[in-house]
């Protein structure tokens, strides 16, 4: 991503800068339509910005099979953040354990023994590149006491994410009456993974796992053809289909797609590497300001200065069309009256980004700087100057 200076126009509201600035507007940008993928839900999204860039049927509540595991995951994470867990304890391989998610139940296991005792980042492995339903029951139950108290957790955290349709009922992702997610809120579930946790996001790059003398491979096999692929989990059910959420890294672009429902493991891949191929393609993330970047100024009434610096909170990006930021535009509207004091942060307007007359962007315009209130003579002009109209 490269900072530029776009081009601005201002509201009538605006005090310190010119008003009738011209803006040539640059022809539109023409891109494809996006592919239509074979699958019952997907979703391709920027991971910064969060823009969506390509979906169908993305808020449609579907069985999520073992992607179920990413919330798994998340959680063992947060408990080791937060202090709760070490990834040297161990856990006791319960018989429960064993008999629904080892070697016995046909269904992917990390071959775990029955009353042995594993460290908690080797089942975090196990969850996360084998896909053991053996791992994920033994860390719910080492967590929570059961599976379905470590559900409960699971569906809370996913409210706190803001996952507003995603149900789980067991931390495995096995079929169940209203276990289910959308292609969106695993986009989000994946995004808190890399954003929250990034330690442990990087188990998901890894290619293999051996444990009990088996050496099994990632289930993702985008990580062993695309070189900026770096996650994350796969899922099949009979019920669910073939499901993937991968998310690659390229030229400082972060993209997240979610494919639900594909036919086969071959086609999981090759419809999520379509939707990565047209977001690369034909849209970048650009820098638009920096939090320290004063994109107007504004005059101050009753303070030590005359007037006061505004900028935005945090850094702005937006991710848009290959070649249409030419056609972005900048509008700041400032507050009529500003008077002191004013503190550092204080929201005294706002910012609109368009392109091509959308609204893509919209934040608040903040006091860059604090400003102390003036002597009582100064503040006593400055209010006979407002009565009578300004300066």
């Amino acid at each position: 991503m490269s900072f530029f200076k776009l081009r601005s126009i201002f509201s009538l509201m605006v005090v310190s800068l010119a008003a009738n600035a011209v803006v040539a507007t640059a022809a539109p940008v023409i891109i494809p339509a996006p592919p239509k993928l074979s699958a019952s839900a997907y979703l391709l999204i920027d991971a910064d910005t969060g823009k969506v860039i390509v979906e169908s049927n993305s808020t449609t509540p579907l069985p999520p099979a073992s992607l179920t595991k990413m919330m798994t995951s998340y959680i063992v994470s947060d408990e080791i953040h937060e202090g709760r867990l070490k990834e040297t304890d161990l856990v006791t391989i319960s018989e429960d354990a064993w008999r629904r998610g080892g070697t016995k139940s046909g269904s992917s296991t990390m071959f775990l023994n029955p009353r042995s005792q594993v460290k908690v980042i080797d089942l975090l492995r196990g969850v996360i590149i084998q896909s053991g339903n053996d791992a994920s029951i033994a860390l719910a139950q080492h967590i929570s006491g059961s599976e379905e108290s470590f559900a409960d957790v699971m569906n809370q955290q996913a409210q706190l994410l803001g996952m507003k349709s995603t149900q789980f009922k067991n931390a495995t992702g096995w079929p169940a009456d209203g276990h289910v997610s959308t292609a969106y809120d695993l986009a989000i579930l994946a995004k808190a993974l890399i954003n929250d946790h990034p330690d442990h996001y990087s188990i998901y790059s890894e290619k293999y796992f051996k444990y009990n003398g088996i050496n099994q491979p990632n289930r993702n096999k985008l990580l062993f053809t695309d070189k900026f692929v770096d996650g994350l989990k796969t899922g099949h059910t009979n019920e669910a289909g073939f499901g993937l959420v991968a998310s690659s890294l390229k030229d400082n672009m972060r993209l997240i797609s979610v494919v639900l429902g594909t036919r086969s493991e071959k086609q999981r891949a090759s419809e999520s590497q379509r939707l990565l191929a047209y977001g690369f393609r034909y849209y970048k993330t650009h820098a638009l300001y920096k939090a320290t970047d004063v994109l107007n100024t504004s005059r101050v009434w009753g303070g030590l200065a005359d007037e006061v610096k505004l900028g935005v909170k945090k850094d702005l990006v937006a991710t848009i069309p290959r070649g249409s930021h030419k056609n972005l535009e900048a509008q700041t509207q400032v507050d009529n009256t500003i008077k002191a004091p004013i503190t550092k942060g204080q929201v005294l307007g706002k910012l609109l980004v368009t392109l091509e007359g959308e609204t893509i962007i919209e934040q608040e315009l903040v006091a860059v700087e604090a400003v102390e209130e003036a002597g009582f003579i100064s503040r006593m002009w400055d209010n006979v100057l407002l009565m009578i109209g300004g300066e």
